[in-house]
């Protein structure tokens, strides 16, 4: 499935619907921008092509889900669990998940905000292996791709958010298999350095599937 161009799709869109779908290596893709036909959607989309009908595809829009923030109740400090329940569906589908993809515009060198609350959420995994001495919280391994654009032509706000995801899957069973940007967006809408950014996103894409 492609996130189409004006419209990436949230938690509960439909999935490859052929009958081996459940078969399908499952991509989970964390969609950090508000807007739904902007760069990091055409990125992300450039992405997702190559996988198209050897994957399926779950997309989560940070935007859409509005996902509280780590409230540092402890709760998941003493069993595993978390005491807000609006993280559960996406638990189970990091669990079940094959692929992780991040697709996120650079905000004041860092994520989003609704992003990070999602990304904050994995306190309780980090909960579980250092404070319930669960060594591998997540028993699937997982590759990611990070997709990163920013209106700068510089990509300090990339490196940063690479930092910030490489701890957070580091309790996950992920690892970052590459990560695709797309820089200076804010000039002459990136056309200058989009076709670098595409063909990296398509070969970083390419690649995972032969992993799979």
């Amino acid at each position: 499935m492609i996130v189409p161009a004006k419209g990436v799709v949230g938690l509960h869109a439909e999935a490859v619907r052929e009958e081996n779908a459940e078969e399908r290596k499952l991509v989970l893709v964390f969609f950090g921008s508000p807007n739904r036909d902007g760069t990091t959607a055409k990125l992300l989309n450039e992405f997702l092509k190559p996988l198209e009908g050897s994957t399926r595809i779950e997309t989560v829009s940070a935007y859409e889900r509005n996902i509280a923030p780590c409230i540092a109740c402890n709760v998941c400090v003493g069993e595993e669990r978390c005491s807000q329940p609006d993280f559960d569906d996406i638990d189970a589908l990091i669990r079940a998940a094959d692929v992780i993809v991040v697709a996120t515009p650079v905000y004041n060198l860092s994520l989003p905000a609704p992003l990070k609350a999602i990304i904050d959420r994995t306190q309780r995994y980090f909960a579980a292996r250092f404070s319930l001495g669960i060594r591998n919280p997540v028993e699937k391994h997982k590759l990611a791709a990070v997709l990163v654009t920013c209106g700068s032509k510089d990509c300090e706000g990339a490196q940063i958010i690479a930092r910030q995801l490489k701890l957070a899957f580091s309790v996950i069973n992920t690892s970052i298999a590459g990560m695709a940007v797309w820089p200076g967006t804010d000039f002459d809408e990136g056309r200058e350095t989009f076709e670098k950014a595409r063909n990296t996103a398509r070969e970083l894409a390419l690649a995972i599937e032969c992993e799979l």
